[in-house]
């Protein structure tokens, strides 16, 4: 019934993660056991140039990108980004099945009217049919969502510059949910059927995506991360902010630091993670999730897997597409080794190239 909504296979387009530490950006090939990287980039961008997922600072992010670009294949010419769930009004909508397309976008247009503080012309709004509802086989479950224009703007123009198009605007939380399809492998087997909590710890929010038989359906962001971890360090030991970072990355810290900034922090992070899976259970009405999947920079923290799993009794570990479908050569590989987990959004933005396309 709705098949005439979906005209073709996206274009390959790049994924590109924009967060307030750094840019990532990510191209996947689909192959016939899975995907295959066919270029990646990251470049820091200047502190403070995005803030809370917001651009403050587009020349600082134009830079950026235009660096990230400089490390792609040469013929790129689509991307995939994406905003912060909290800059986005999201909602499931219950719709007559008959609905022409036409019809379709009318009543959504009367929906958002109604659901949205803002005036219908400062908002971008899409909708995404999902499935059939459960209750009322003549209708259809519709999420539809709505978002400032003038952020989604700020994104696009970013793009625009370095002469990238963006095909999709995405929400992170969603684009983190996606990339579950390449960590299943990595999981007991099963896992697809399971409840699988993907928590992406960026350097000021951390992202939660819940994913029930392959499907998100919860999303939320915490306004809690590395950077807090970072801020720690440099009071604790009088460290300017750049020794500070250095010395998180390369571990050259103090014997004692352990029981005096990591413990403390992860002690932070695991309550953050606990209150948020409680407020999805809850939701729900699910005992539990199966399993936890910790993503970005500040997951590679020591023990932190580990800490979860005995904490909260759900087997937690850090993504790691490389045991799960995502393939690349050898160079790619030793390169990405150690830092492949920080990719799964922009890897979520990436998959949208293999997805269904609305025309």
């Amino acid at each position: 019934m709705f098949a005439k909504l979906w005209k073709r296979q996206a274009p390959q387009m790049v994924g590109i993660d924009i967060g307030s530490h750094d840019v990532k950006a990510m191209l996947l090939e689909q192959t016939a056991d899975g995907y295959k990287i066919e270029g990646f980039a990251s470049v820091p961008v200047k502190k403070g140039a995005v803030n809370d997922h917001d651009i403050r600072d587009s020349d600082a992010v134009v830079e950026s990108l235009r660096q990230i670009s400089k490390q792609l294949p040469r013929g790129v010419k689509f991307a995939s980004v994406a905003v912060s769930g909290s800059a986005v009004i999201t909602k499931v909508i219950y719709m007559d099945a008959s609905l022409s397309e036409a019809e379709m976008e009318a009543q959504i247009e009367i929906e958002a009217d109604n659901l949205i503080p803002y005036s219908l012309d400062e908002v971008s709004i899409d909708f995404e049919t999902q499935r059939v509802n459960s209750t009322d086989p003549s209708k259809v479950d519709v999420l539809l969502s709505a978002c400032r224009t003038e952020i989604i703007d700020a994104r696009v123009d970013a793009l625009d510059a370095i002469t990238l198009e963006a095909k999709v605007v995405d929400v992170e939380g969603y684009a983190l949910g996606r990339s579950a399809q390449l960590i299943y492998e990595q999981l007991p087997e099963g896992a697809q059927n399971k409840v699988i909590a993907l928590v992406d710890i960026g350097a000021n929010i951390t992202t939660f995506a819940v994913v029930d038989n392959g499907e998100t359906v919860f999303v939320r962001e915490q306004a809690f991360g590395g950077e807090q971890f970072t801020q720690s360090i440099l009071s604790f030991y009088g460290m300017s902010y750049e020794q500070a970072e250095k010395a998180k990355v390369s571990g050259d810290l103090p014997r004692n630091y352990m029981f005096e900034v990591l413990a403390p922090f992860q002690t932070q992070l695991v309550q953050q993670i606990k209150r948020t899976l409680q407020i999805y259970c809850t939701s729900s009405d699910q005992d539990k999730v199966d399993y936890i999947v910790l993503c970005g920079g500040t997951s590679l923290l020591e023990g932190m897997a580990n800490l979860l799993t005995n904490e909260l009794g759900t087997l937690t570990m850090v993504a790691n597409p490389f045991q799960g479908c995502l393939h690349a050569d050898e160079v790619v590989m030793n390169n990405l080794s150690q830092d492949i987990s920080k990719y799964m959004v922009a890897c979520g933005l990436a998959l949208r190239s293999y997805g269904q396309w609305r025309t």
